[in-house]
């Protein structure tokens, strides 16, 4: 089911206008769960990074052994294409994505070479510049590469990211942040996390439990150009409520102001402003 609208969608080697159907009921990606996808975005006619995006979607096809087939510098130009429909006043969330067609003698292990590929494109406002969400902790916890395929952008992965979120709105709070699988903070359901302490900007060190996103980076290099300090670590959520400010960073708003973690309220977020100015102040230059 679409949540945005103005759809497009890439598949048998054209742009068609709507929300296609492009699976079957036999795709080993439907029943066995061998899809992935990524994220990018479109808006204020810029769309940042988007080289970076299409060479992460290959890579997370191969981890979940389904071959590539579409070139990252031909996806991005594919994608492009797709653009030309849309304005630059309007924001569009952008979904390359692969799944298996067919099993090997293996039965559950995807056939080499038999891969179905999309992109959907799809109008999808970014929040509010002033939008700040709130926090909680979450019993649900991020896994290991030994037990899930934390190096890949995989749709299997994402039931876990619901029942968090679901907690976490039950609990009346907007997001929940995660514990890795020591207990350390590895990030929020739906994004990576930065604390602010004393003017310096901590991020949890990447540990194979999640995926440090493209956005993050993007951060973590403006941040030290505009001569702040950016720590990589394991944090605890004792650091969090002891933080000055937490923000969220991922591709989908590219950064989200938090305003209270439990009953820890973060009032005054400068440093929050100043990543968002310098994210949109980088991201114009790529236009």
């Amino acid at each position: 089911m679409a949540f945005g609208k103005s759809i497009r969608t890439f598949w048998d080697g054209r742009w068609h206008d709507g929300d296609m159907a492009v699976m079957k009921a036999a795709d080993h990606g439907i029943w066995q769960g061998t899809s992935v996808f990524d994220g990018a975005r479109y808006f204020d006619g810029m769309c940042p990074d988007l080289d970076l995006h299409c060479a992460r979607v290959n890579r997370s096809a191969e981890a979940l052994m389904i071959t590539p087939t579409c070139a990252p510098e031909d996806m991005a130009a594919i994608i492009r294409e797709g653009l030309q429909s849309f304005g630059p006043g309007q924001a569009v969330y952008i979904r390359p994505m692969y799944w298996a067609l067919h099993g090997s003698e293996l039965g559950i292990v995807p056939m080499a070479g038999a891969t179905g590929f999309a992109i959907s494109l799809e109008e999808v406002a970014m929040p509010d510049r002033d939008f700040a969400t709130t926090v909680t902790r979450t019993r649900f916890r991020r896994p290991v590469l030994e037990d899930a395929v934390c190096n890949a952008k995989a749709g299997c992965l994402y039931p876990n990211n619901a029942r968090m979120l679901v907690e976490a709105q039950a609990k009346g709070f907007g997001n929940a942040l995660v514990a890795d699988a020591l207990g350390n903070l590895a990030e929020s359901a739906t994004a990576n996390v930065f604390l602010v302490k004393d003017g310096v900007v901590f991020t949890p060190i990447p540990n194979g439990t999640f995926l440090a996103g493209i956005t993050r980076a993007r951060h973590i290099s403006n941040l030290r150009a505009d001569g702040v300090e950016v720590r990589e670590a394991v944090l605890t959520f004792e650091d969090a409520h002891a933080a000055d400010e937490i923000f969220l960073s991922g591709n989908f708003a590219k950064v989200t102001a938090v305003k209270a973690f439990d009953d820890t309220a973060y009032k005054d977020r400068p440093m929050t402003a100043r990543a968002r100015k310098l994210y949109w102040d980088w991201a114009a230059t790529q236009r």
